[in-house]
């Protein structure tokens, strides 16, 4: 696998397209584990939606970009901090909603560099801890998260009837 020299930046409307082609990869990623739960063909986001994250102070956007700008990955994040919660402190909290390395730069450096940027920023910002949700279907996700220093703190259980 070919190595990249990556930049790391915040997103811009301009990568708008690009984000679209990499969210079906996801998407087809889950659908495969779970097509009782995933449509095919779908994202999670439409062009309108990402162009209202990226206007949204509070949902910081950050872009893996290749020497030559074509953008290899993405980290949609969020201030998820619990604001007068019953039980809840109130740590600030930045959460990873969505993060995408495009499938054929993946083990080449690109999402530890992507992860290490938002985790950076996140510090810089005051922000004390990083969540993210990570469906047991994609089991090469976890081990990149946990090879990342994350640790599971929560799990979701379902049984199917």
């Amino acid at each position: 696998m070919e190595r990249h020299a990556i930049k790391l930046r915040a997103a811009a409307e301009s990568d708008i397209p690009r984000f679209a082609e990499l969210l079906l990869q996801v998407e087809k990623v889950h659908y495969d584990g779970r097509p009782d739960l995933f449509r095919p063909d779908a994202r999670k986001y439409s062009p309108e939606d990402m162009a209202a994250i990226l206007r949204d102070a509070s949902k910081p956007v950050f872009a893996a970009a290749d020497e030559n700008g074509e953008v290899l990955g993405y980290a949609f994040c969020a201030d998820v901090t619990p604001v007068d919660d019953n039980i809840l402190a109130p740590v600030r909290t930045l959460y990873i909603d969505d993060i995408c390395v495009d499938e054929k730069c993946r083990g080449t450096g690109v999402g530890k560099a992507l992860y290490s940027y938002v985790r950076e920023w996140a510090k810089e910002q005051g922000y004390t801890r990083i969540t993210l949700n990570v469906w047991s279907c994609n089991p090469s996700a976890m081990q990149f998260y946990i090879a990342m220093g994350l640790v599971p703190y929560k799990i979701c259980m379902e049984t199917l009837l």
